[in-house]
């Protein structure tokens, strides 16, 4: 039954629905990245202050200081191999191509210049000669710019040598087809050749000889240079391993563990066969450079000067004193005398000191090495006697005999100075070959040293770290 409602009261409302539904709480903030490293820092902590946790972290940093040290020695054993390499078959074979190139130019400029005083018929083994220099100039400035890979210098030599060669050759046939008609034109043809030849040419193969040979002294440095960094990281890795060890044997009373005693070992090794293997090879490759490279070197540079004196010899009686010094001398001779006081000095039967063959005789280690050079020696003083008798006939206006005593008569070089330059010019060959044959043999004595030492410390560090990690891991199981 129903009940009215009192007067003057109302009924309660229904309370109102909420207008939006509540919101879902908020998540809780992830801890932060520092928090996280804290922690595992503790752990670390908290396990290095028991002897397991601090066995384990002993064999993780003999382990990581181990495959550290074979890295560390591969890559710098193979750094030297490789420089040493290229010593033998790149940088030296380079420095001699272009030696070459330089005596080839020098030799058949001489040679053009015997040909023109020989008069319109200059003989076939005259010609034979220049065709024969200019053709291996060409071939080896192809065979240079086929393999150089030094610095743009060496490139830019060479495209200048295959530049100007053809304006050379061009300019010798002109004094040539000149001479033949018996033009006096022809005279000017060779010089203004000549001056070609060595302000342009010779330099530029200079340029190319040095800038080989910097590349050569470069390797020579790198592959001499002593692999601290293998070696001092292969002194703390042993200290590292003795240390091990003590603390063992101060915890445990036990002399040897066989695990750190073989890491030890393996290390040992390393370190040994790296400093005895790359002193061996050190030691080799500083011979093949004071007597091999070194002495190439010195011997090609009395080639070259002497190969410039007999150009300066031949052009003195082209001229015919139309060339002269401030001084008024000829200029052809002076250059002579100076090419001379280069590579002998001036009188007496032995060099002066200093001069290019007194060093060469210096720098040969052998019997085989110094008799060529006594030769030549001989061979020099004895041009420089022929060719004062020369230069005396000619200023006494002998010009027929001046020339038939400095290119022979009728192709025959006998008792000229062109028999003496030639014969010099051979042995100085001679010496080159035997000097050559000794730098292959030190350089690659000094090679073969450091043969199988890259990959043996690699594989001597890995075991290393093995038998370490097998040594700390025999006492870690005392604990369980």
């Amino acid at each position: 039954m129903s009940h009215p409602q009192p007067s003057g009261t109302r009924a309660p409302r229904a309370p109102a629905a909420p207008a939006t539904p509540p919101s879902a709480p908020a998540p809780a903030p992830s801890p932060p990245r520092t928090v996280a490293w804290r922690e595992a820092a503790d752990r670390l902590r908290a396990a290095a202050v028991t002897e397991p946790g601090r066995l384990r972290i002993i064999g993780a940093v003999l382990a990581a200081l181990l495959v550290v040290l074979g890295t560390v020695t591969a890559w710098q054993v193979a750094a030297r191999a490789s420089a040493a390499d290229a010593v033998v078959h790149h940088s030296q074979p380079l420095s001699s191509d272009a030696a070459a190139v330089y005596r080839s130019l020098a030799d058949a400029d001489s040679t053009a210049a015997s040909g023109f005083l020989a008069g319109g018929q200059e003989p076939r083994t005259v010609r034979e000669r220049y065709d024969d220099d200019i053709a291996l100039a060409s071939r080896l400035l192809v065979k240079a710019a086929a393999n150089t890979d030094g610095s743009g210098t060496a490139r830019e030599r060479i495209a200048e040598l295959n530049a100007k060669l053809p304006e050379y050759t061009a300019l010798v046939e002109a004094a040539r087809a000149n001479n033949r008609q018996g033009l006096p034109l022809g005279g000017a043809y060779l010089r203004y050749a000549n001056d070609r030849m060595r302000d342009e040419l010779l330099p530029a193969a200079n340029a190319l000889y040095q800038a080989e040979t910097g590349r050569l002294h470069s390797d020579y440095a790198d592959a001499k240079s002593w692999p601290w960094a293998a070696l001092g990281l292969g002194v703390l890795t042993l200290a590292a391993l003795g240390w091990a060890q003590r603390r063992t044997f101060l915890r445990t009373n036990r002399v040897f563990n066989q695990g750190l005693l073989a890491a030890t070992g393996a290390t040992t090794v390393v370190l040994l066969w790296l400093a005895v293997g790359h002193g061996v090879a050190r030691s080799e490759l500083q011979t093949s450079y004071a007597h091999g490279a070194h002495s190439l070197e010195v011997l090609t540079e009395a080639r070259i000067a002497s190969l410039q004196a007999r150009s300066n010899e031949n052009l003195t009686l082209v001229a015919r004193g139309s060339v002269l010094t401030k001084d008024d001398e000829d200029a052809y001779e002076v250059k002579f005398r100076e090419g001379m006081a280069k590579l002998v000095g001036s009188g007496g039967a032995d060099p002066e000191p200093g001069s290019l063959l007194d060093r060469a005789r210096a720098l040969a280690d052998d019997k085989a090495g110094r008799d060529p050079v006594a030769s030549v020696i001989k061979d020099v003083r004895e041009w420089q006697r022929r060719h004062r008798d020369a230069r005396s006939h000619d200023e006494s206006g002998d010009y027929r005999y001046a020339v038939d005593h400095v290119i022979g008569k009728q192709g025959d070089t006998r008792d000229s100075t062109g028999e003496t330059f030639d014969s010099a010019d051979k042995t100085l060959g001679n010496a080159l070959d035997h000097e050559q044959n000794d730098f292959h043999r030190a350089a690659d004595d000094g090679r073969e040293a450091l043969s199988g030492l890259a990959a043996g410390s690699a594989v001597l560090a890995v075991l290393a770290a093995a038998g370490a990690v097998l040594g700390v891991g025999r006492r870690l199981s005392e604990y369980r």
